[in-house]
């Protein structure tokens, strides 16, 4: 019953040239919006997140070689790039944008434009991107990682240069966190691998699904989270509007820099991937707690919107250009990646 559904509706998304997974990303947003999950089910849903996130870290552990996990930290320039595209080129932008304010942005979603920019770059989505593109997986781990790492301390510190805040900084508990989701179940998965990595290497379907199924999550909880705290409502059509245009040309503006950036600079085409996915996110899980540490007033909520919607539209135009670059790296000969765009 269910496969004689997919079918004619694989068909018809091929035919109007619509990619699937953004389908899916664009349900969950239907579904979150009409059954938002709240209370006792959204902490149930945000605790499977954080489950598939320390799966699909257990499962990169176990699929990478040491040696390759080695390689990867030792690519210290992939990593000052992308660290410099997320806490110097973002800010910038960022600040570039304050004409617009009070024209176009109010001061109180201005305010939440410069936030995002001086947030660290997610780590699920960009390593599960970076995966699904064939880049350079190995190195997205260790330089998302280390983004939300160097964030903790980085954000507030530009948070208190930039902006005006009333808290009292960011809890050092969420270095645990990433400890904990990231860096325990990668360490148990490359302590597993000897065991069950030839298994992982051959069945990737589990991999995908754990790929695809952590971004799904994060989608529909973070857009849950917004519905539930009525966060969309508080904005009449017009500004809504133009603060999706301004979060488009901040995203494409960024996409342009990381991807044309690292062809100038030389890097091969699995590392221009790892780069451009891991240089032009901002972290939605990062940032809604520290903003509700750092702005300890009422607009709190209309200061974290640009955020929400940023992390949306990032998602949507990141699975479209991750499956892109599949299809170009498929299509390819093993001697012919390096040249693929």
């Amino acid at each position: 019953m269910l496969a004689s559904f997919a079918r004619p509706v694989s068909a018809l998304l091929a035919k109007l040239r619509i990619d699937p997974f953004i389908a899916l990303i664009l349900v969950t947003v239907g579904i979150a919006s009409l059954l938002p999950a709240s209370g006792a089910v959204a902490t149930g849903f945000g605790a499977v997140t954080k489950i598939a996130v320390g799966l699909l870290f257990f499962l990169y552990g176990a699929r990478l070689s040491s040696q390759e996990a080695v390689e990867g930290m030792r690519h210290w320039r992939l990593h000052v790039t992308v660290l410099c595209a997320t806490f110097v080129l973002f800010p910038l932008l960022g600040l570039a944008a304050s004409f617009l304010s009070p024209g176009l942005l109010t001061s109180p979603l201005y305010t939440g434009v410069l936030f995002l920019c001086l947030l660290p770059s997610t780590v699920q989505s960009s390593i599960a991107f970076t995966s699904i593109a064939k880049g350079n997986v190995a190195a997205a781990i260790c330089s998302a990682s280390l983004s939300n790492l160097l964030g903790i301390v980085l954000t507030p510190l530009l948070v208190a240069l930039l902006l005006a805040t009333d808290g009292p900084g960011v809890s050092g508990s969420a270095v645990l966190d990433i400890v904990l989701q990231l860096l325990v179940p990668f360490v148990a998965g490359q302590l597993a691998r000897r065991w069950i990595g030839g298994w992982v290497q051959r069945h990737s379907a589990p991999l995908k699904i754990v790929d695809r199924g952590s971004i799904l999550l994060v989608v529909y909880t973070a857009f849950s989270e917004g519905m539930t705290e009525g966060i969309w409502h508080q904005l009449d059509v017009g500004p809504l509007l133009a603060l999706v245009a301004v979060c488009c040309v901040l995203l494409a503006a960024v996409l342009a820099a990381t991807s044309g950036g690292a062809r100038l600079l030389g890097f091969a085409r699995a590392d221009r991937i790892t780069i451009m996915f891991c240089g032009s996110k901002k972290s939605l899980a990062s940032g809604l707690p520290m903003a509700t540490v750092l702005f300890g007033h009422a607009e709190v909520g209309l200061i974290v919107l640009p955020l929400m919607l940023f992390h949306q539209i990032q998602l949507i135009v990141c699975a479209a250009m991750a499956r892109r670059y599949a299809r170009q790296a498929a299509a390819a000969e093993p001697g012919e990646l390096a040249a693929v765009g």
